[in-house]
């Protein structure tokens, strides 16, 4: 891929939310004796990382960045070039999916190839992990999800990313676990936020 689609993507702008909404913390900002890893997702995301920074403790300093943005959104790549500019990172564990439910399949899967090429170019090396999207309540959206995590597995395929795949996790639990259509109780969270640090971890290894 060109150093010009990576620098400046040409996508269809998304429509957007009616909130959007970005979150960035990097713990531990100026301790440089363990790796750093980063963490990007959606509200999925900003429920288990905090959870993955305890499993980590000793062993990594989480950062993460949680967001609406779809992965075709005008400043989507803008800002993940911020973070990977900040720090350097020694695995990054990514995810897109539950904001681009309704995004034109086509351009989600060239904006994701797009997104793999900056985290390659920018990444210093960083090892990737890609994250499936989870499922949810409500069965049409899930089927959705589904849709995205089956185009992400090619995508990740061909670039040779591991796949944590989350919505195996999640998908055989029971309603109960939800506390809405898209998120999780406790209990739910702690079992993803475990599968996402071990993941994470063997990429360490």
């Amino acid at each position: 891929m060109s150093t010009e689609k990576t620098d400046n993507p040409v996508r269809a702008e998304r429509q957007r939310e009616a909130i959007e909404w970005s979150i960035t913390y990097w713990f531990n900002a100026t301790d440089t004796q363990l790796p750093r890893i980063l963490l990007i997702g959606d509200s999925i995301c900003n429920g288990y990382h905090g959870q993955v920074r305890e499993e980590l403790d000793g062993t990594a300093y989480t950062s993460f960045w949680a967001s609406s943005r779809c992965v075709t959104d005008r400043s989507y790549i803008k800002e993940l070039t911020h973070l990977l500019d900040e720090y350097a990172y020694a695995v990054i564990h990514f995810n897109n999916g539950l904001h681009s439910l309704d995004t034109d399949r086509a351009t989600w899967e060239a904006a994701l190839d797009d997104v793999i090429a900056v985290l390659k170019a920018k990444g210093r090396g960083a090892k990737l992990v890609w994250a499936s999207s989870t499922p949810l309540t409500d069965p049409a959206l899930t089927v959705k999800a589904r849709e995205l995590n089956t185009i992400a597995a090619r995508v990740m395929a061909k670039h040779g990313i591991p796949t944590n795949d989350l919505f195996a996790l999640v998908e055989p639990m029971g309603k109960e676990q939800w506390s809405d259509v898209f998120h999780y109780h406790e209990p739910a969270k702690r079992l993803q936020a475990k599968q996402v640090a071990a993941a994470v971890r063997a990429q360490l290894a």
